[in-house]
């Protein structure tokens, strides 16, 4: 699993998410245990004087021979990029699903959920993952859930 740390700009822009999240009433935050993710994290957490909650079920999708390759590398070692792509059930060799993204993230959320530490969450993750549990939270099934856009750094609010 790759884990790079983020860059300056990077480290930037988690000083800026923390300075326009501070007056949000959050009072909980859990983190992805990768680096990228822990140094967007913690500024945050800090801001808030909140512990900061570090799972490694949120990491990105483990992609196996596939990590660290831009997607056109990919692409051009697989039959078919459309059914890599899409196809939950594809797996590279050496890593993870779709659906097995999709089913350790359902089971983070159904468990805090059940069982919240606050009424308002952050949660620090990476694009997979992110875009898996908005489509589970809005009720989506993986097989046909919408292609969300999640940049590096934005904000995905989840009403329940």
């Amino acid at each position: 699993m790759t884990d790079v740390p983020l860059s300056e700009r990077g480290r930037e822009q988690a000083e800026e998410l923390a300075t326009r999240l501070a007056g949000w009433p959050i009072g909980a935050v859990y983190s992805s245990d990768l680096q990228r993710a822990l140094d967007t994290a913690r500024p945050l957490a800090d801001r808030l004087g909140l512990e900061l909650v570090v799972d490694p079920i949120l990491r990105e999708r483990n992609f196996g021979a596939f990590e660290g390759l831009l997607d056109s590398e990919v692409e051009a070692q697989v039959d078919d990029s459309a059914t890599f792509w899409r196809d939950p059930d594809t797996r590279p060799d050496g890593g993870e699903s779709r659906r097995e993204v999709w089913n350790r993230i359902v089971g983070f959320l159904d468990a805090l959920l059940e069982d919240p530490p606050a009424d308002e969450i952050a949660i620090v993750s990476h694009g997979g993952p992110i875009r898996l549990a908005a489509a589970y939270l809005a009720r989506e099934d993986i097989e046909s859930m919408a292609w969300r856009v999640v940049a590096n750094v934005s904000v995905t609010t989840v009403e329940i």
